[in-house]
């Protein structure tokens, strides 16, 4: 969940370059933020901290010592209030130390009793401060034997790190820096961490794309790495037995460029308005993954999609996408669920596993879990390097780009395009699936147009004020409908409900009461008719019916216009359903980047 970032090098406004790194990173928690310096201008080393709860905002560092080593987090609460103490960074007793911390010690109440009866003090209510004073501990035993065991200041302060990290329980990603050597120890299980080599500087980032302002060499760790980090050494080992590794960095072709807001005011707008670009790059895609999938489906014994928020949305979409077109059974799973549902699978199964970040800790636990099984695991994600990118036998990058915004828009589509994709070219028919999703990019673009804009803003003006919405629809446009639902819910904070048009009758119906606003995803194609007397139905109770559909109907209070792609429609529908969630936010006076209580990339349990 949370960002962290580091830096080392010849720059001496490292504050400044760390708030910058946290204000990329911020999407991944906005709880609070803290950074800390090395203050080298006095006689002896002192790490200076500022930390607010809040958001960034306009934060500055000017008050902060000139200095070339710093290091900040933007959190996301775990253990511990929202407050300025709970932010990070933590010190250690003397100082000496600081750290930040992207997870979960799930052993740190054992930790902190016994640190606490060896005189340490503690002044947060975080699991991340017994980190920082273990660390401290174990230096404190190291440094008294250091000149025996002729270990230098460095080694003790790698050890004392490293013993520490071993001692956790949980998935963690920390970093730490050092007053006397002035260098950083960072190591990671589970939360991401990539590490950028510069020209006589280097960084730390739990997101690749924040490094690069600065480089594009990196080093995406591995689960159970530790990396000393100098301004001109990096060097890899393993945590559990320190043995050193050799570092193989990754040449990134990322812009710097696709990370900014541009026009727009927020990144969640822009994203939606990313997505007539995506569709065009995944109709030029001319790799041959999506030939490589085809072949494994084709072969395997049981296929399973598997994803979680938006993704398993996606995944859910996917069932009916391989069903209508290529007559084949695809199972699906919420990925925090699929961990307990893997005692079936065999070496002959296939587990294709979506994701946006490649780092939420409930599919990657599913992966590893149905790897335990002999299963062969197939990701669709966007992010190159990610620890589902990694773990995975095999890759389908989304080609989505940087997707900052907390609530997911462009990544969800381009899921929907390779998966139509994917069901067509098992039939042999990949033209036809390209010219629908061609005919989705067009729709999109129409659907962008000022004038439609200008339409969906007259809907929002209409219902905003309400505390309840209701989305149907049914076969493709159920996951449409359950995903709307969730663009309104997380970015507006309406509550919004998704449900199967045929369920009404079985006791959703009773929910509907006078001037409710009533969605209904209305394609054409064989749910027209059954989702139109659900609509019906609804009005007669007195909800208010939106039609989202390729033509008027007189049932509609508001109609909303989607051109008719055939299969792809669910790709130009579900875009009116993130501006919905988008305008309604902005009406309400809430930020759609960076909605309360949520998080980017769920990398905790």
């Amino acid at each position: 969940m949370c960002g962290i970032f580091g830096y080392i090098g010849k720059k001496n406004n490292a504050a400044d370059i760390v708030l910058d790194g946290l204000k990329t990173l911020e999407y991944r928690g906005y709880d609070s933020w803290g950074i800390a310096v090395l203050n080298q201008q006095l006689d002896k080393a002192k790490i200076v901290v500022k930390k607010k709860a809040g958001k960034i905002g306009d934060a500055i560092v000017s008050d902060l010592p000139k200095s070339n080593f710093a290091l900040g987090h933007t959190r996301w609460a775990t253990h511990g209030g929202v407050t300025d103490i709970n932010a990070h960074p933590h010190l250690d007793c003397t100082g000496k130390f600081a750290i930040i911390h992207n997870g979960i010690i799930e052993n740190y109440d054992e930790i902190k009793k016994e640190l606490l009866l060896q005189g340490h003090k503690f002044i947060s209510e975080t699991d991340t401060e017994v980190a920082i004073h273990l660390i401290e501990e174990n230096y404190k035993r190291l440094n008294i034997k250091r000149k025996q065991s002729k270990l230098t200041h460095i080694q003790v302060f790698v050890e004392a790190a490293r013993t520490a990290f071993n001692r956790f329980k949980g998935l963690s990603a920390i970093i730490v820096m050092d007053t006397e050597t002035q260098t950083f120890v960072a190591a990671k299980n589970g939360s991401p961490l990539a590490i950028g080599k510069g020209k006589g500087e280097n960084l730390l980032a739990s997101d690749a794309h924040a490094l690069l302002p600065f480089t594009k060499n990196v080093y995406f760790m591995g689960d159970g790495e530790l990396v000393f980090v100098s301004g001109d050494e990096i060097s890899i080992y393993e945590a559990d037995s320190g043995r050193r590794k050799t570092a193989l960095f990754s040449k990134l072709s990322w812009s710097v460029k696709v990370a900014n807001k541009g026009r727009f005011p927020h990144f969640m707008l822009k994203e939606i308005f990313d997505q007539p670009q995506v569709m065009e790059s995944i109709l030029n895609d001319s790799s041959s993954q999506i030939n490589l999938f085809t072949h494994l489906i084709k072969r395997s014994f049981g296929t399973y999609l598997v994803g979680c928020g938006t993704a398993a949305y996606a995944c859910l979409a996917g069932t009916y996408v391989f069903s209508k077109i290529a007559k084949y059974h695809i199972n699906f799973a919420v990925g925090s669920e699929f961990g307990y549902l893997v005692d079936f699978l065999t070496p002959k199964s296939l587990v294709l596993a979506l994701s946006q970040s490649g780092e939420t800790i409930d599919v990657v636990d599913a992966v590893k879990k149905s790897k335990d099984k002999g299963a062969k695991i197939g990701a669709l994600v966007n992010v190159l390097g990610s620890t589902l990118y990694r773990i995975s036998d095999y890759k389908l990058l989304l080609n989505a780009g940087v997707e900052k915004a907390v609530v997911s828009t462009k990544a969800f589509t381009a899921k929907l395009a390779y998966l139509i994709l994917l069901a067509h070219n098992i039939v042999g028919n990949s033209t036809l699936g390209k010219n629908k999703l061609k005919e989705a990019q067009i729709a999109i673009e129409e659907i962008l147009s000022i004038d439609n804009l200008r339409k969906i803003g007259e809907l929002v003006d209409k219902i905003y004020k309400q505390k309840n919405i209701y989305v149907i629809g049914r076969g493709l446009s159920y996951p449409i409908a359950l995903e709307t639902a969730l663009k309104i819910k997380e970015a507006s904070y309406i509550h919004a409900e998704g449900f199967a048009a045929g369920e009404l009758k079985h006791g959703v119906i009773a929910l509907v009461e006078k001037g409710i606003p009533c969605i209904a995803f209305l394609p054409n194609d064989e749910t027209y008719g059954a989702s139109l007397a659900g609509a019906m139905e609804m009005k007669a109770r007195g909800g208010y019916i939106i039609g989202i559909s390729y033509k008027p109907h007189e049932v509609f209070d508001f109609y909303l216009p989607v051109k008719d792609c055939g299969i792809a429609s669910i790709i130009p529908s579900v875009v009116i359903g993130q501006l919905l969630g988008y305008y309604l936010a902005v009406k309400r006076g809430c930020d759609p980047d960076k909605p309360r209580n949520l998080a980017k990339s769920v990398t905790v349990k």
